[in-house]
């Protein structure tokens, strides 16, 4: 595939130009006529010309999930009040803000030109991902576009509060976690050598206050070599997770780890259940639906085991079944698949069962914002008199010799 720089008249007589991708120059052209254009001047890009296209494509600006899920919001409004699709978007264009404007002119000048809104959306990129690819294709196919939007709009509404709840939830531990690390590192580095360090010549410091005062040593000395070793740790950590295998094990180990485990289970069911349903109830095959939704569970054990549904259901067998044999969702989400699969509603009994899981997520969040504080404050308080008995050791058995 080459990129293909055209000039083209249109039936009207209006002027165009673009750049599209094709084999070759009888391509471009043939992809002309079908949109009912006539190629006046057609070029490849090369050199100069396809690296500028290129840092173009780079320079293009993006939105972020609230700002991509208003544009959304506010398209569906406008078709819902009976605006064709050139003119909302060209109404809401009027009050962009500068990143959408732009978004919002390519959507323009793709749909002038022929193209369906999904295509103009695939051609600009992020932020338009699978997901939104995937539901705008089938509002384009149904014919009923505005309902389907506001169902896209609703899931990344929810997806967005899902977030910011995770954050606010990890939040407060983090700062304790911090603070600790940060109070611990003072106190053993820079107070407890100027108390501790002259008695160090005139006894015989107890083992805590050895192990305290050599950690203290320690980090004076090679403090430059653990930077570099941390960041030397980072580079080997990402390098190590990008490979799918390592992936995999990572996030099967996570689903095992307490508390976090059962939360990261219950957000993926949540995003499956009610992305699986916004999707299959929008009219798009329930394969596209699973290969779509996979990608949004945010974790590889998981989405493996999707791929593993998706190859039973191109043979023909139901989707419960391979859920349940996996081992790693819910027996409630297995129930609610084996009925919807046997009432024919399952997309019906998907979006009802999300609004259950959406509970059950904001009960795994506040056991888990419950119960990691004073988990740290157990390590905390631990930390802390272990270099309170490195402390005072050794003061006591000065008093003891003075006497």
């Amino acid at each position: 595939m080459h990129d293909f720089q055209f000039d083209s008249l249109t039936s009207n007589g209006e002027n165009r130009s673009g750049i599209l991708s094709g084999v070759d120059r009888a391509d471009i052209i043939r992809q002309l006529g079908q949109r009912g254009e006539t190629a006046t001047k057609v070029e490849q890009l090369q050199g100069r010309k396809k690296l500028a296209h290129a840092q173009k494509k780079r320079s293009r600006r993006t939105m972020s999930h609230n700002e991509t899920a208003t544009l959304i919001r506010e398209l569906a409004t406008a078709l819902e009040a009976g605006l064709p699709l050139m003119q909302s978007l060209k109404t809401i264009r009027q009050q962009a803000t500068p990143a959408s404007g732009e978004v919002l002119d390519h959507l323009i000048q793709g749909v002038e030109a022929g193209d369906p809104l999904y295509k103009a959306a695939k051609e600009w990129g992020k932020p338009f991902d699978d997901l939104i690819i995937g539901m705008l294709h089938a509002a384009d196919a149904s014919g009923n576009m505005s309902d389907i939007l506001h169902q896209l709009a609703d899931l990344m509404d929810r997806s967005l509060e899902l977030r910011r709840e995770l954050v606010g939830a990890i939040m407060y531990p983090a700062i304790i976690a911090g603070l600790i690390g940060m109070s611990g590192i003072v106190l053993v580095t820079v107070l407890i050598p100027r108390l501790i360090g002259p008695l160090a010549g005139e006894m015989e410091l107890p083992w805590p206050t050895k192990v305290v005062m050599g950690f203290a040593d320690f980090i004076k000395i090679w403090w430059p070599w653990m930077i570099g070793t941390f960041f030397v740790a980072t580079i080997a950590w990402k390098s190590w997770t990008s490979s799918p295998e390592n992936r995999l094990k990572l996030d099967r180990f996570k689903l095992r780890v307490p508390l976090l485990g059962p939360l990261l289970r219950d957000v993926a069911v949540t995003r499956f259940t009610r992305t699986l349903g916004t999707l299959t109830s929008a009219g798009l095959p329930i394969l596209d639906g699973l290969s779509i939704t996979k990608d949004t569970l945010g974790n590889a054990a998981l989405a493996d085991a999707i791929v593993n549904v998706q190859e039973e259901v191109r043979a023909g067998r139901p989707i419960a079944r391979p859920l349940e044999r996996s081992g790693l969702f819910p027996p409630l989400l297995v129930q609610v698949v084996n009925l919807g699969e046997r009432s024919g509603k399952l997309e019906e009994m998907l979006l009802h069962s999300a609004t259950s899981f959406d509970r059950q997520v904001n009960a795994s969040l506040k056991l888990f914002t419950k119960a990691l504080p004073p988990i740290l404050l157990i390590v905390m308080a631990g930390l802390a008199s272990f270099v309170l008995a490195a402390i005072l050791l050794p003061l006591l058995e000065m008093q003891s010799l003075v006497r």
